[in-house]
């Protein structure tokens, strides 16, 4: 299995085309963000094609909208499907949630409340989406900063029932769930023991910032120690790859790179 990941970073172009660089890295995989690939044939693209042709790749969408009360947009995943089958990454992944209506995308990640008639609708749209596509979707926790009243499960329970029904995967965010369990007074571990091991195909790490008030998810930091504590308690409970995401003010790629190890450092001495 390619274990352990990093994000795949405009940042770090110049790093990676030095082909003496990219081929003594110790990362084993590549994720790329959907969106910045589309309806392009620059140098993004060309990066992403020397990328795949030594690594393998996964795919992490924020525009899918799956939660949203209206229909897929299908222009969104035509264009999503070209990439899908001209990379044929290892993972398709995007979030739980909506962000926006019809022609107006907030660019937000926002929640909804965790009911059965959600549960129905959204496991509908997964189903339609994962036909459409040909492939296996996989979605990820929600870093939320308030939760809805009218919920009747909490959002374990709600990815696992929703991946049960589906077939769908879940991208297990460590960094998320900290943030939420702090921000919404909940135990983090509850959230962890409430997940099915089947269930996920993949993990993010990532650092919030802390604004005296809440915690913000904002991946400009190193992966706090207490989320590290997390994954050292929970990691061997997921065998899948690992993901370290560092999305502002990104670092040199060797500190990124040194950042991931941590994570197979940790793994390995369980």
């Amino acid at each position: 299995m390619h274990k352990y990941g990093v994000g795949l970073r405009h940042t770090h172009f110049p790093f990676l085309e030095k082909e003496e660089n990219l081929n003594h890295s110790e990362v084993e995989w590549f994720e790329a963000l959907l969106e910045n690939y589309m309806e392009t044939k620059g140098r993004p693209y060309k990066m992403l094609e020397k990328v795949r042709a030594d690594y393998p790749i996964a795919f992490h969408g924020v525009s899918l909208s799956i939660a949203a009360d209206e229909d897929l947009n299908l222009d969104y995943m035509k264009k999503a499907k070209e990439l899908y089958d001209q990379f044929e990454p290892f993972v398709t992944s995007d979030h739980m949630c909506w962000t926006g209506h019809a022609h107006s995308n907030l660019h937000n990640l926002l929640p909804f409340s965790y009911t059965q008639d959600n549960l129905d609708r959204i496991a509908h749209k997964v189903m339609k989406a994962q036909d459409f596509y040909g492939r296996e979707m996989t979605f990820e926790n929600l870093s939320a900063y308030f939760t809805l009243k009218n919920s009747t499960m909490t959002e374990a329970e709600f990815l696992n029932n929703l991946a049960n029904k589906t077939g769908c995967k879940i991208l297990l965010d460590f960094n998320n769930v900290y943030v939420n369990a702090i921000n919404q007074k909940f135990e983090a571990q509850d959230f962890f023991e409430t997940i099915e091991l089947k269930n996920v195909s993949q993990i993010h790490l990532a650092g919030f910032s802390d604004l005296g008030t809440h915690l913000f998810d904002t991946h400009s930091h190193p992966v706090h120690q207490d989320v590290w504590k997390l994954f050292k308690k929970y990691c061997h409970k997921f065998n899948v790859p690992i993901l370290l995401e560092w999305d502002e003010d990104i670092p040199d790629f060797p500190i990124l790179e040194k950042e991931l190890l941590k994570s197979k450092e940790i793994y390995e001495q369980q």
